[in-house]
């Protein structure tokens, strides 16, 4: 263990020269959040002998603020503040999609199962008991920002996905903010009929990604006004193929490429691509299915006008009694329609 001027003297004599990170030219920020001079003191030194920029706050109000302003990329956190602690700057933190991605370290002299279990409640990402030691310390310093590092590669390829399908939707400008509503509907009818969280955020990125291989598909295909000859049918098909191939590879998007295949296939077996029929068709492809339909009936297209609700719902029970819709799924679906969200729209 280092006391408070053992770690200065250290980090003044620049002794631990060959353990320095790597940074390039973008130097990893660290802030430190303590109420106790001589623990952001000791803090500091050891960090700033790693090589990283080591910033400080004294408060759990001035800590939420630095974040602002300086974008640290990671955050040491003492637990025991007065009038902010820890556990709710931290669970702050978490909640602002501007800073969830910030490793959260607890930095704590309390070693009770309690404070932990407190601390992963509120979001942290890891724990560290006072007097620090060097070592571990540097470990999991290096550890928590390469992964957030990392993290913010996914989101930032997320993005780019998100971007350019929202890039598709403005080349067909009769779509309107089809997108958006099919996010707005996902979330909502998936509370409606109790999924699972994560299912609730596929539906929802479905929401935007279902048609983004109609990137792929020639202008002269999408915005055609006229029929489809049977070439041109194939060609516009091939979108939910080409979707696929564009997100399969990320990982993030597992939960998401069942929708982005699979939504045009029919209870029946008549749909595309693969002919899957009842319940070999994926289930959240199944119930976006009926939300994507859904908007579309209730939304004006050069080919047609916009159907009222009761329209869209008569059309789509004569659907599923063709054959093309999962019965069960449908009646959800129409008494959602009718007891929450014309309720909620009103």
């Amino acid at each position: 263990m280092l006391d408070t001027l053992g770690a200065s003297a250290l980090a003044r004599s620049g002794t631990m020269g060959s353990d320095l990170i790597s940074m390039d030219s973008d130097q990893p920020k660290i802030l430190v959040v303590d109420d106790h001079p001589s623990s952001r003191m000791t803090a500091v030194a050891l960090l700033s002998v790693e090589g990283y920029e080591v910033l400080e706050a004294e408060s759990g109000p001035i800590a939420l603020k630095r974040v602002v302003e300086c974008s640290p990329d990671l955050i040491l956190l003492d637990v025991m503040m007065p009038g902010m602690d820890g556990y709710e700057v931290c669970r702050r933190l978490k909640e602002d999609e501007q800073t969830r991605l910030i490793p959260v370290v607890f930095i704590t002299a309390l070693n009770d199962k309690r404070s932990r279990i407190m601390g992963i409640e509120a979001g942290g990402d890891d724990f560290l008991s006072k007097p620090f030691d060097r070592l571990e310390l540097a470990a999991r310093v290096k550890s928590l920002v390469r992964q957030k590092r990392l993290n913010e590669d996914l989101d930032h390829a997320e993005q780019v996905l998100f971007s350019m399908a929202r890039a598709v939707e403005s080349r067909d400008p009769n779509t309107g903010d089809h997108c958006e509503r099919l996010v707005a509907m996902g979330k909502a009818f998936g509370e409606y009929i109790q999924l699972p969280r994560t299912d609730i955020r596929n539906l929802m990125w479905g929401g935007y990604l279902h048609d983004i291989g109609k990137v792929g598909i020639p202008d002269a295909v999408l915005l055609k006004k006229g029929s489809f000859t049977p070439e041109e049918r194939e060609i516009m098909n091939n979108h939910v193929l080409i979707g696929e191939k564009i997100c399969k590879p990320l990982r993030s998007m597992r939960g998401v490429l069942p929708i982005i295949r699979y939504h045009h296939e029919r209870w029946d077996g008549t749909g595309y691509p693969d002919g899957l029929a009842e319940e070999e068709i994926p289930y959240l492809a199944q119930v976006f299915q009926v939300i994507d339909i859904y908007d579309a009936l209730t939304s004006e297209r050069p080919y047609k006008r916009a159907f009222t609700v009761a329209e869209a719902l008569d059309i789509m029970v004569q659907e599923t009694q063709r054959g093309w819709r999962n019965p069960e799924l449908s009646q959800q679906f129409t008494e959602f329609i009718k007891t929450v969200y014309l309720a909620h729209s009103a």
